[in-house]
């Protein structure tokens, strides 16, 4: 691992040093720590106001310099922040005084004037030295850039970022920084005059623990390892006639990429958010319609360059089940035993085998309404703009409309499911006279307690693991999807053994 990463920076103006702190703060997350170093007057708290500004999305947030007041804390929609100065300690001894020895845990710290820590402060760092440039005009600067430990990788990073988006015509454009997702993906709104673009940042998916048969938890489920899934199967959609994003600018090896902007009016509204019925028909059509067509299981990537979509097998969904027992039953203070997790497998095993055998189309895996945009400009089912599928696999169809009919995050009332499984079935059955609907309907009941296990594990991980609480919250209304899946007779064994040792989440 690299120990040190340095590169410099010529910064033309204010509005340069908000871009550059901008494409920073894409990269960066809760325990790093950002040292910036220079002369009075060389811009450090224009720096430091100009990533809170952008992390907060509020670009007249109001962020006095913390001279006065030593240190100032932001709660942050993604992370915490404290923003400090050290130009009036006299000793490293008050660094605890302020709360920065220890720096605070799951929080980015930002430091004005570090040198007066006298070496206390982790080595491990971004340290940004701003310096005047005369030579180029009252407001020029250069920034030097430096990352030690760890944190090289970072300014390595940003240093690859930065060349792309010269490279790509977007050096000038304005940042805007847009809501993430659980994943460690981020993303970027750029403005180029009046045009806007996504930019995504996709850095390839670090190895987990070898603990599924040798592999990591994301490679035993099938969960992609960098951006190229995503650039094929977004091709292959768009190919179809499906609203994915054009990709416009990529660069594949360091996980960046420039889309098409599909905007933001979604498929829900109101508070708390509803289905919007006509859009989810669409949406509902367009899983129709998909699934109605042959579809590869190899897609082309680059020119003589294709990528292999993963086939959604059994043993894929049995470790996403397994999260129930390894977080979800231990949150709710059970533990379960060897001959139940035995039994709890044998029963998924059988349940899975029948539509795990049916015929596989592209399962979109996240398609639901933080992934579905509405284009009304459009026509028919290119209305619906789909922008999470880089985990694709091959699989049942079930799958997808699952995710739609019982959004993870939305109340979907159990009425619009069975319009919208019925208006499915209807359209299915229209474009081919073979198609089962009593088989369907089987395997949407099987889909969606698979489904609903995993994401009450996976909320449960979210929290204890990840110090993600929020998303408890969505708990009780899986656990109503899943009761209800859990009714039909195709689940009645498992709907028992559920019953006896599943306790509900806590409202």
């Amino acid at each position: 691992m690299m120990d040190r990463t340095t590169f410099t920076v010529a910064l033309a103006d204010e509005t340069a040093t908000a871009s550059l702190m901008a494409d920073l703060a894409l990269l960066i997350g809760p325990g790093d720590l950002i040292t910036l170093s220079g002369d009075l007057g060389a811009g450090k708290t224009a720096a430091a106001r100009a990533m809170i500004r952008y992390l907060a999305g509020d670009g007249e947030l109001e962020v006095p310099s913390p001279t006065f007041t030593l240190a100032q804390s932001y709660d942050l929609p993604s992370f915490a922040l404290v923003h400090a100065d050290l130009y009036r300690i006299s000793d490293p001894s008050e660094l605890e005084e302020i709360g920065l020895a220890p720096l605070p845990e799951a929080t980015v710290v930002l430091i004005e004037w570090p040198e007066r820590a006298n070496g206390s402060l982790p080595r491990e760092r971004i340290d940004i030295a701003f310096r005047h440039d005369s030579t180029k005009g009252d407001t020029a600067r250069s920034a030097e850039i430096t990352g030690y430990g760890k944190s090289a990788a970072i300014v390595a990073r940003l240093q690859a970022l930065r060349q792309f988006l010269t490279e790509a015509g977007h050096t000038q454009s304005r940042r805007q920084r847009m809501a993430g997702d659980a994943s460690i993906r981020s993303y970027a709104r750029l403005f180029k005059g009046e045009r806007a673009f996504i930019l995504m940042n996709s850095p390839k998916r670090p190895d987990g623990p070898a603990i599924y048969d040798g592999k990591s938890y994301s490679a035993a489920v099938h969960l992609a390892e960098d951006v190229r899934p995503f650039v094929a199967i977004a091709g292959s959609l768009r190919a179809r006639g499906i609203s994915a994003p054009r990709i416009n600018d990529a660069d594949l090896e360091h996980g960046f990429l420039i889309t098409e902007d599909l905007g933001n009016d979604g498929v829900v509204a109101g508070a708390p958010p509803q289905p919007i019925l006509e859009r989810y028909e669409a949406a509902t059509d367009l899983l129709a319609k998909l699934h109605g067509e042959d579809t590869p299981g190899v897609l082309p990537l680059a020119p003589q360059v294709t990528y292999t979509i993963p086939i959604f097998d059994i043993e894929a969904m049995l470790i996403e089940i397994g999260l129930m027992l390894e977080w979800y039953l231990p949150d709710r203070d059970v533990q379960p035993s060897d001959d139940l997790r035995s039994a709890f497998m044998t029963m998924w095993r059988e349940r899975l085998a029948e539509p795990l055998a049916a015929k596989r189309t592209w399962v979109l895996r996240d398609y639901h309404s933080p992934n579905l945009l509405w284009l009304a400009s459009r026509e028919g089912t290119a209305r619906v703009g789909v922008i999470d599928f880089q985990d694709a696999t091959m699989g049942p169809a079930a799958y997808d409309l699952v995710s739609l009919l019982q959004d993870a995050r939305v109340d979907v009332p159990e009425q619009i499911e069975q319009v919208l499984l019925a208006r499915y079935i209807a359209a299915r059955e229209a474009a081919d006279e073979s198609f089962d609907a009593q088989t369907f309907r089987a395997h949407y009941a099987v889909m969606s307690a698979q489904r609903n296990t995993r994401l009450l594990g996976t909320f449960a991980r979210l929290n204890r693991r990840d110090g993600k609480p929020h998303y408890l919250k969505h708990q009780p209304r899986i656990w109503t999807y899943l009761s209800r899946a859990l009714a039909h007779p195709a689940l009645s064994p498992l709907r028992d053994w559920y019953a006896a040792n599943v306790p509900p989440p806590l409202s």
